[in-house]
């Protein structure tokens, strides 16, 4: 069974880059096959790994409420086909994006096929990370996978823990069955002070660890490169990596 990584946190944070980071640890150590889903209606995801987008699956659903399927094939069979054709397939990863959730009406044989359509996909997979806005509205079409870690990321400010609070709340509400929960502080300039890891162990998170901040981050978005590409000596690379190592090293 594919062990999953759910990441989550407020616009802003940085949890992209970090989904991105998570990602390359994972090609990195060689702990293939990987499946990244989007699951962010505002995607981009595939912005930072380097790759283009021409179908979502929630596209795929959107087109069967209109109707239009070719003669002589199912619902069921033409569904299914679109949604195959969604994965984008890289050397070293495949990537699926949800796109926007469900639009006016509801398309319940729609909506079944394609959580059916992620079960089955993720158990093809060693390993899958999962991008998440903060009301994680998808994720609970892979509650049966159960997620092994749902990563919240925040930046160290009292309103990003705030909302991280709130996140992982919505997370045992949803009972998406997250083994564990840490909190990650990302883009950090030092090590968090007392007063922060007050605020942090009076919200009942469990701190991972800090991945600390670095301009060149920022300076990529600006050209448009891909963080995917970061050198490997990046210090905000090295610190995400070892926060990867600490629950990853051995699985």
């Amino acid at each position: 069974m594919a062990l999953s990584i759910a990441l989550s946190g407020k616009g802003g944070v940085g949890k992209t880059t970090v989904a991105g980071m998570l990602i390359r640890y994972l090609i990195e150590k060689d702990k293939g096959p990987i499946l990244a889903v989007d699951a962010d209606s505002n995607f981009n995801l595939n912005e930072v790994l380097g790759v283009t987008v021409e179908q979502t699956l929630g596209g795929v659903r959107e087109e069967m409420k209109k109707g239009d399927v070719p003669a002589g094939m199912t619902k069921d069979r033409f569904m299914s086909m679109k949604l195959e054709e969604a994965i984008i397939e890289e050397k070293d990863v495949d990537l699926v994006v949800m796109g926007q959730p469900e639009g006016q009406g509801c398309y319940c044989a729609a909506n079944t096929l394609l959580s059916d359509f992620l079960r089955k996909l993720v158990v093809n997979y060693g390993y899958v990370v999962m991008d998440n806005e903060a009301g994680m509205e998808h994720i609970s079409r892979l509650t049966t996978s159960n997620i092994d870690y749902l990563l919240v990321v925040s930046d160290p400010s009292r309103r990003g823990l705030q909302a991280a609070e709130r996140i992982a709340g919505l997370a045992r509400d949803l009972n998406i069955g997250a083994r564990q929960t840490f909190l990650i502080l990302n883009n950090v300039r030092q090590e968090p002070s007392e007063e922060i890891q007050k605020i942090i162990d009076q919200a009942g998170l469990k701190l991972l660890g800090s991945i600390m901040a670095d301009e060149t981050i920022a300076e990529y978005d600006l050209q448009g490169r891909p963080t995917f590409e970061l050198p490997r000596d990046n210090q905000a690379v090295q610190s995400a990596f070892a926060l990867f190592d600490s629950i990853l090293d051995g699985k």
